[in-house]
């Protein structure tokens, strides 16, 4: 079986090692020593200044969203996981859809201006699959309006524009630390600000208000994390860079050998290093988007379609229509992508998708048996592989 993604796990002595630390000292939570080593090396890895780490991504946003104080409507993306646009409505605000981009598939700056009103208090735009979104402009428009941005870049690990890591750019940056992340902590997430006195606001508000043992600053909730996910981060962190490195290889190897795919690619921001999150493909057609995930699936090759639906759909907002995002829903799909995944496996997931796309170009569509002619060709195609792989 492949699946879509799988978690990198270090050496399990190594993280045994930090477990051991662990028991020793009997501290497991409320800012141990790891945590606050993690937050360090964190820091000095992405080259940033202010960084809380935190319980997971979607407290992250909603960690932002309450720091901003923000309230009314706040202008986001249709094309994100749930978590974005749920967390605006955890927090007490009315999220406005802006579409996206047909080629980039982030947030398009133009529609986030048509949706400004009196009641707009902040942008919150996702970097889809770790593609830096046109910073520039949305922080134009923020200017001129006076509103707040917040990045939902839990896709971003490791991605850099214009020489800095992309955590650096709006209000706050919130990221995420999951397992299916290309670095993670098990469960986990951080924000970012370049503000000092904002991360000191975020500081209180993870850990209940407090600002001493028996003194609060405030309201606050608990959003910490604990020791040993600190540990898995303090291991995994030493592997990030062979981790990005081998993605970018086969993300590559992916590029030269779907080269006459019906299908395309995001458009990839030209002053970013790209850390390949993931691997999507928006096929020509939804049929052909079906077709192709069923045959994958013949073959225990297991893709999901990130991200579908619409979260302009949700049963709980307002449904809107967005025309480029519904299009794009219907007809995108990210094929296996993580670090253990082999070429031979990467070239029979591609000579799949050809052979499918080539079968159905030559196959009447009004044939019944059309899908059962695929999958023994498939079939075929997959115990010839097995042999020479």
């Amino acid at each position: 079986m492949i699946p879509v993604t799988k978690p990198f796990l270090p050496k399990e002595e190594e993280f045994q090692e930090y477990v051991h630390s662990i028991w020793e000292r009997q501290w497991l939570t409320n800012n141990g020593p790891l945590l606050n080593d993690f937050e360090l090396k964190l820091k000095d890895y992405l080259n940033i200044k202010h960084l809380l780490y935190v319980c997971n991504g979607t407290f992250a946003l909603q960690l932002a969203i309450r720091a901003l104080q923000l309230k009314g409507e706040i202008i986001t993306t249709p094309f994100s996981y749930v978590a974005t646009t749920s967390s605006i409505v955890w927090e007490g605000c009315q999220p406005v859809y802006a579409d996206i981009d047909p080629e980039t598939f982030n947030i398009d700056p133009k529609k986030i201006e048509a949706a400004i009103t009196p009641r707009t208090s902040a942008i919150l735009a996702t970097h889809v699959y770790g593609n830096p979104c046109d910073i520039e402009a949305i922080q134009d428009i923020a200017d001129r309006y006076g509103l707040k941005v917040i990045y939902d870049a839990a896709h971003c690990f490791g991605t850099r524009y214009k020489g800095k890591s992309v955590f650096e750019y709006g209000d706050i940056s919130a990221t995420s630390f999951h397992a299916t992340k290309l670095f993670h902590t098990i469960e986990g997430g951080a924000v970012i600000t370049k503000d000092p006195d904002l991360l000191k606001k975020m500081l209180y508000l993870r850990n209940f208000g407090h600002n001493g043992p028996e003194a609060f600053a405030g309201l606050g909730i608990n959003g910490k994390n604990c020791e040993f996910h600190a540990a898995m981060g303090l291991c995994n962190l030493t592997y990030v860079d062979e981790i990005l490195e081998r993605r970018k290889l086969l993300s590559e190897h992916y590029y030269q050998r779907l080269a006459d795919i019906k299908a395309k690619f995001p458009k990839l921001n030209q002053d970013k290093d790209y850390n390949y999150a993931y691997f999507p493909m928006l096929f020509d057609t939804e049929k052909s988007r079906q077709e192709a995930m069923d045959n994958l699936e013949l073959a225990k090759i297991y893709c999901r379609r990130y991200f579908s639906p619409s979260l302009a759909t949700l049963p709980y907002v307002k449904r809107v229509k967005m025309p480029v995002c519904d299009e794009v829903v219907k007809r995108i799909v990210c094929l296996p992508l993580y670090h253990s995944l082999t070429f031979p496996d990467l070239d029979m997931i591609c000579r799949i998708l050809i052979r499918t796309q080539n079968y159905a170009a030559s196959t009447p569509v009004e044939n019944k048996n059309f899908g059962l002619v695929i999958a023994g060709k498939i079939e075929k195609e997959i115990n010839h592989l097995k042999t020479i792989n």
